[in-house]
């Protein structure tokens, strides 16, 4: 019997390599002599690079970047062989302003350029870079400028930091960008399809969680038209309509028009780097789920990626949970074949986070399907 075990964290509990091994042991206690593989599993968010990382035998960067708010602050990013997987919120994430100065007109991407330009320095030439969770609305300037990109005003002096001053662009320079960079590959984790301007845009959408009122969304909005006008009559490129061009604050315009980066769900991408694929054919059997399963997890979260493929490949899909929602079932019709919560008694919800307890309760859960499945089988 061949079994793969791909589960998502268990956020604020386990990992998703911890869920996998609670897993495989518990199918071991079952079948002895099971090929069990354990693959790590995220959507291309939060915990994205210490999944991948540990889970590809790499290891954790740190790095001095130029927070959003221009501060310094360190970084942190994942290398594995010549890969390097990064978050966007790393190094301008919302979470590192403060509420009372959150202000897209002032926040910058710059130290995601950082990140990247040191992994470049490290001989990274392929980049996984998740940018969910922005605190920034610049189109990705900051971070192309941390690159060499220059940015002059109509008096030919080099623009300021924050999404205010793309509204001043009026030439644009390439010249000095890392030569490095044409060697790059870029794949960006993004699951929205907002364009880069307009009702749908990135300032209008995005901006005001970001501490924008109504009078900063349309002079921001009108900024990123600016940029993206700008862009287009330097480089002829135009893809500001594109989907996940407005992704976090406009750095998926940034990716596509400058590094000629692939915007890709973020399930897909990491699905794609673990080599998914190969681990699961011939199985008979995949595990997937994460600490909630419901009807978002349907929409293209990282267990419907997993179904998807392993129904393909022609094996039977278990999810398993730490809460299973009344509509999670919407998942049986996207491959996940059954679902089962983990917790088998009432508790305080404090002890059902508790990791020690999340590992016991998959484990026990996990071996009873294998029992039964042990037994159908006779």
């Amino acid at each position: 019997m061949k079994v793969v075990a791909a589960i998502d964290s268990f956020k604020g509990s386990v990992s998703s390599l911890e869920a996998g091994n609670a897993a495989k042991e518990a199918v071991l206690s079952v079948y002895p002599d099971a090929e069990v593989i354990v693959m790590p599993l995220a959507d291309g968010g939060e915990g994205t690079v210490e999944t991948l990382v540990y889970g590809m035998g790499g290891e954790l960067i740190e790095t001095e970047v130029t927070g959003p708010l221009g501060e310094k602050r360190t970084a942190v990013y994942g290398i594995t062989g010549n890969i390097a997987v990064m978050e966007m919120a790393s190094a301008s994430g919302l979470p590192l302003v403060p509420a009372e100065k959150r202000d897209p007109m002032y926040t910058t991407t710059y130290g995601v350029g950082d990140m990247i330009k040191d992994a470049v320095k490290r001989g990274c030439r392929e980049f996984i870079i998740g940018i969910g969770g922005s605190a920034t609305n610049d189109g990705g300037v900051g971070m192309l400028m941390s690159l060499g990109f220059k940015f002059y005003d109509k008096d030919g002096k080099e623009i300021g930091l924050g999404g205010k001053y793309l509204a001043d662009i009026e030439r644009i320079d390439a010249g000095g960008a890392m030569p490095e960079l044409k060697e790059c590959i870029f794949r960006i984790a993004c699951d929205v399809d907002n364009p880069l301007c307009g009702e749908r845009g990135a300032s209008r959408i995005y901006g005001p969680q970001k501490g924008a009122d109504e009078q900063k969304v349309q002079f921001l909005d009108k900024a990123l038209y600016n940029f993206a006008e700008a862009t287009k009559k330097a480089f002829g490129t135009d893809c500001a309509d594109m989907p996940g061009s407005g992704a976090a604050g406009g750095l998926g315009y940034a990716f596509r028009a400058y590094l000629n980066g692939e915007l890709k769900s973020g399930v897909e991408i990491v699905l794609e780097s673990i080599g998914i694929d190969r681990a699961i054919e011939n199985a008979d059997f995949v595990i997937t789920g994460e600490g909630r399963i419901d009807s978002q997890t349907a929409m293209g979260k990282g267990p419907a990626g997993v179904a998807a493929r392993a129904k393909r490949a022609g094996a039977t899909v278990i999810g398993i949970a730490g809460c299973v929602s009344d509509d999670a079932y919407m998942c049986n019709d996207k491959g996940i074949d059954t679902i089962f919560p983990v917790i088998d008694k009432a508790m305080p919800l404090e002890e059902a986070m508790n990791s020690e307890v999340t590992v016991k309760n998959i484990k026990k859960c996990v071996t009873q399907i294998f029992r039964l499945i042990k037994e159908i089988k006779k």
